[in-house]
């Protein structure tokens, strides 16, 4: 438990970076019929269930046209 607390500092902007990129993803996803490569339902499970890499994935190679 003390363990956690030292690093509480760090994982606070952590975690609040980490929701705001999903969160983002999550809705560009949502919106946009037109990715690079794969689905919608591809999408949205990379960008909620790989963490803080989904949606920087999503954002680099599924992004499609606008």
């Amino acid at each position: 438990m003390d363990v956690l607390v030292e690093y509480l500092p760090f994982l606070i902007p952590l975690i609040i970076i980490e929701w705001i990129l999903a969160i983002t993803a999550l809705i560009h996803v949502l919106r946009h019929p037109h990715y690079k490569f794969g689905n919608k339902p591809f999408w949205i499970v990379v960008v909620l269930f790989v963490q803080i890499i989904g949606p920087i994935v999503y954002f680099i190679f599924g992004r499609g046209e606008e």
